[in-house]
């Protein structure tokens, strides 16, 4: 890791950008973060919210998951090379016995959209009858479509069955509360998300009432929903503990660093299916449960291009980012609870803010 340090100038753009977004009132509220080295440089919160206002991650969260995984693998108790059949016998039905761990965390399981609702999640047995339903809707290893909640769901049952510990419990004890960061959390309870910015309707007319989009994440704006606890979407956390536990990954003796190493390797680079089986044309750079920058210069996951080629993280719904540079030593979160109304930010505008944003993160680290 090259000694670097945060261009004041440079952060101060950064900063003076993301508070726009509440300034204009595009978003009801943003919070972000930068730290360095181990250490929080930023913490800025505008808007409806304060420094203790904890934002639904969605799959902006998918590291905190992939920071589990890292750790099972750590600790010698998981081998993402063997079948998930093999720990777990519940789910080797319907030609699913041949698929790896790897290549479910990787995204190219071929069960992309198999389904667990609310309230059948909430119970393991019905979890585990769900795993046992699941059919392939493609060859493992072929294509690379989002696995949304099907992925995280297999990881928790993996934790449970390595560990004896439920993911959520495992996060907060193994890893979250000897690092300090307490504002992160899977599916806080439903007393405990007073502090959890509510999702929050924009890009309409003011007194215009209308109808939310049945899809995408606006299930989650339901607190005993987000009290189940879907790993994948369901992670609470404020921006700085979000950019400290990137810090963490870097650094923290919890995790091998040979293992994080592996665990940041490229391991599938495919076109991206859409969900709605387009294809889309930018293929996706995926390693275990996070995304990589790479060296082609194409911005992917929200990923930004003026990091190195190592920078990883995950982009969520509906514009949140954040991620790590190793190379650097930087960590970055931005996040906000303005939704449009199909729940994803889908404009050529709204998806450029949030890659300027990025970009202009990642470009704040000069060399000293």
């Amino acid at each position: 890791m090259t000694r670097s340090t945060v261009d004041s100038a440079r952060l101060d753009v950064l900063l003076r950008r993301v508070k726009l977004e509440v300034e204009t009132g595009v978003l009801p509220s943003v919070q972000t973060a930068v730290a360095l080295d181990g250490e929080l440089i930023a913490f800025e919160t505008w808007g409806d919210a304060d420094p203790s206002t904890r934002y639904v991650l969605q799959s902006a969260g998918r590291p905190i998951v992939a920071g589990v995984v890292w750790k099972l693998i750590s600790d010698g108790l998981l081998d993402v090379s063997r079948t998930v059949a093999s720990y777990i016998p519940e789910f080797a039905t319907n030609g699913k016995d041949a698929v790896t761990v790897e290549q479910t965390l990787t995204h190219v399981g071929g069960f992309p959209l198999a389904p667990l609702a609310y309230p059948q999640m909430c119970e393991r047995s019905r979890r585990l009858e769900a795993f046992s339903k699941w059919r392939l809707t493609y060859e493992p290893g072929t294509r690379l479509e989002f696995h949304l909640t099907s992925a995280a769901w297999v990881v928790a049952e993996l934790c449970e069955r390595l560990t004896g510990h439920p993911i959520d419990e495992y996060l907060r004890t193994e890893l979250t509360g000897p690092l300090g960061l307490d504002s992160i959390e899977i599916g806080p309870s439903v007393a405990a998300q007073s502090n959890v910015a509510p999702f929050t309707l924009v890009g309409v007319e003011p007194g215009n009432q209308a109808e939310i989009s049945p899809w995408g994440p606006w299930y989650l704006a339901r607190p005993e929903v987000l009290a189940a606890g879907e790993p994948s979407h369901s992670i609470v956390s404020n921006a700085a503990d979000l950019t400290l536990w990137y810090q963490a990954l870097m650094r923290s003796s919890l995790w091998r660093r040979d293992v994080v190493e592996d665990s940041l390797r490229i391991r599938v680079t495919l076109p991206v299916e859409g969900e709605r089986g387009g294809t889309r044309s930018v293929p996706g750079n995926v390693a275990l449960f996070v995304a990589v920058a790479g060296d082609d210069g194409i911005q992917r996951a929200f990923l930004p291009v003026t990091g190195s080629p190592s920078t990883f993280g995950h982009g969520g719904a509906p514009s949140q980012v954040a991620f790590a540079d190793p190379e650097t030593g930087l960590s970055f979160a931005f996040l906000t609870n303005g939704y449009p109304d199909t729940g994803y930010e889908q404009t050529r505008a709204g998806l450029n803010r949030i890659l300027n944003i990025g970009n202009l993160a990642a470009d704040c680290i000069v060399s000293g």
